[in-house]
């Protein structure tokens, strides 16, 4: 998944327009878009929204954002979205492994009643939005087969922190997000998940989403979430490998295969070990999800 859009369950117009944004996947909010009293509205939504949208040949995955664990809301959340079967749910405020596998339990007795596979829906949690998830980042390694990405948030971690703001005057995080952004991507890959980045809240600033999104790509996410349609684009162009990247990995991937027994090839004139091998193979994996390999 390279553009994940958020959009809030209770918005009927927002749902009906957004399948054909180009995001890879749409997030279904009931959280933090949606004030206490529409939250059983949000839930009525997304459910038609599920039933409606998951037939459709194409469509871009779905992804219920349910209320964290801690706010007793996540069982009426579960027990409106579960028998339509959503992709996945989005938990946020996870704090480490043993939250992923509560989620997991919920998830499994409703998918029984249901009468749906069990493991039929994913998760994707959010890692960083309390302090105490900061400390539990890489603990999500082996927590459930479901888990399939991370992501991180700086909005409420700031306000758990007491924080002022949490990006400086030209609007790069301040050192405690870059923290937890560090952390959300080291407790991915340690999980063997994909690492998605968190949002860009300026929708307006094009520019700024770019070089974010470059940023994000250059260190190791592979997707960004969108709060907005107009960022889907910048998004899906940024976190899709180039033809130039494509070639270069099937390349070094050549050349260790005509050279099974060696650390290290050299193509053009430049040394290439074990590790861009490994970095190769993920990047045409990312391009053959995108269609291009």
């Amino acid at each position: 998944m390279r553009s994940l859009l958020f959009v809030p369950a209770d918005s009927p117009g927002k749902l009906a327009k957004a399948p054909g944004c180009g995001a890879d996947a749409l997030i279904l909010d009931l959280e933090d878009s949606v004030a206490p009293e529409r939250k059983e509205a949000a839930r009525a939504g997304a459910a038609a929204f599920l039933a409606q949208t998951l037939p459709v040949p194409g469509r871009p995955r779905l992804i219920v954002r349910v209320n964290g664990l801690a706010t007793g809301l996540i069982d009426a959340d579960l027990d409106a979205v579960v028998p339509a079967c959503p992709d996945a749910i989005m938990l946020p405020k996870a704090e480490g492994g043993p939250d992923v596998v509560r989620a997991d339990a919920k998830l499994s007795a409703r998918e029984a009643i249901a009468g749906l596979p069990d493991g039929s829906i994913r998760i994707v949690a959010i890692a960083t939005e309390t302090a105490t998830a900061l400390f539990l980042a890489g603990t999500y390694g082996g927590a459930s087969a479901r888990l399939e990405g991370l992501t991180w948030g700086a909005e409420d971690l700031s306000a758990e922190l007491g924080a002022e703001a949490n990006r400086d005057g030209d609007g790069r995080f301040l050192d405690p997000y870059r923290l937890a952004r560090a952390l959300c991507l080291a407790g991915a890959a340690a999980a063997r998940v994909q690492a998605i980045d968190t949002v860009a809240v300026d929708f307006r600033n094009a520019a700024a989403l770019r070089q974010e999104s470059e940023e994000a790509r250059r260190d190791g996410f592979t997707g960004k979430m969108a709060i907005h349609p107009a960022q889907v684009p910048v998004i899906n162009e940024v976190f899709t490998p180039s033809a130039a990247a494509v070639a270069e990995a099937r390349a070094v991937i050549a050349a260790f295969e005509a050279n099974p027994d060696r650390g290290t090839v050299g193509i053009d004139g430049v040394m290439y070990d074990r590790p861009h091998l490994e970095r190769a193979r993920q990047l045409l994996a990312r391009a053959t999800a995108a269609g291009l390999a």
